[in-house]
């Protein structure tokens, strides 16, 4: 009676080697590690602009306070601000470009290099192998956003000093809850990419080409980023999936706001459910020649 079990019990491992190996295959690749290395060099680089500008004590930024870019007025006050800097410098284009390049070669890549049926080969499945490429996807969009935070911190650390940390809304926090506030930061710009990452998923199973697919959504995002900055096309702003990317700035104040963030994280969310349905329909009905 124990015997049936047996291919119960061994679809979990075989789920959860599946996910690992695609965690290897993803960042073991040279292109996966230079997007990393571009992406910590993006804080290193204005860390030391902002550093060198300021050395004479001159001011940076203005002090326009409020959200995104205008935080780089306050790293020298604070280096921990250099991570919510980095984080807002790289999200519009390069932390979405890196994660297109990524979701793009998903499966084109494999489909390109001819391995994709190999990778069909039961006990893996459809179904199973774009769940896989997806989370694998998914936890790129972890990496690269702990990558950026992370270097801003360590640069951040060196360059200025630390300490109380005064919020958005005037509020002031010990370094340990703005360390916090960071990390709740970093985790809500690694969600803003969900919807990139199914996208840019979708796209990859309807091409063969590896570098076709990453240049298509690569551009689809380019395009939606200048669309999203038109003012006669506002009406369509908040389904665009960068949107409501920058309000990650609303966990910089006290109380937080809860309202942008939330209707971000619902707009992912739907982004994630829609093309990666679609990605499902296409890849399971897919034709594997190669």
């Amino acid at each position: 009676m124990a015997a049936p079990r047996g291919p119960r019990l061994g679809r979990p491992l075989w789920a959860l080697g599946l996910f690992r190996s695609e965690l290897v295959t993803v960042f073991r690749r040279w292109r996966t590690l230079a997007l990393l290395g571009v992406l910590a060099a993006v804080p290193l680089l204005i860390g030391i602009a902002v550093r060198i500008e300021t050395g004479d004590g001159g001011s940076v930024g203005g002090g326009h306070g409020g959200g995104g870019p205008a935080f780089i007025a306050q790293i020298t006050n604070n280096g921990l601000f250099l991570v919510f800097t980095g984080l807002a410098a790289t999200l519009p284009l390069f932390l979405p470009m890196a994660v297109g390049v990524v979701a793009g070669d998903a499966i084109a890549g494999e489909a390109n290099a001819g391995t994709l049926r190999y990778l069909l080969v039961a006990p893996a499945g459809r179904t199973r192998l774009l769940l896989a490429k997806f989370t694998a996807v998914l936890a790129f969009c972890l990496a690269a956003t702990v990558t950026v935070a992370v270097s801003a911190l360590a640069v951040g650390a060196l360059l200025f000093p630390l300490g109380e940390v005064t919020l958005i809304s005037g509020t002031t926090i010990s370094l340990g809850e703005g360390l916090l506030r960071a990390l709740a930061v970093a985790v809500a710009v690694a969600a803003s990419l969900t919807g990139i990452a199914a996208l840019g998923l979708f796209i990859s199973t309807l091409t063969n080409s590896g570098i076709a697919a990453m240049a298509a959504t690569v551009g689809l995002l380019i395009t939606v980023q200048i669309v999203n900055t038109i003012p006669q096309l506002d009406a369509v702003h908040p389904y665009l999936f960068p949107h409501y990317w920058l309000s990650f700035a609303d966990l910089l104040r006290a109380p937080v706001y809860w309202e942008d963030l939330l209707r971000n994280l619902g707009l992912q969310a739907l982004y994630a459910a829609v093309f990666g349905s679609v990605a499902w329909a296409r890849f399971s009905n897919r034709d594997i020649t190669v």
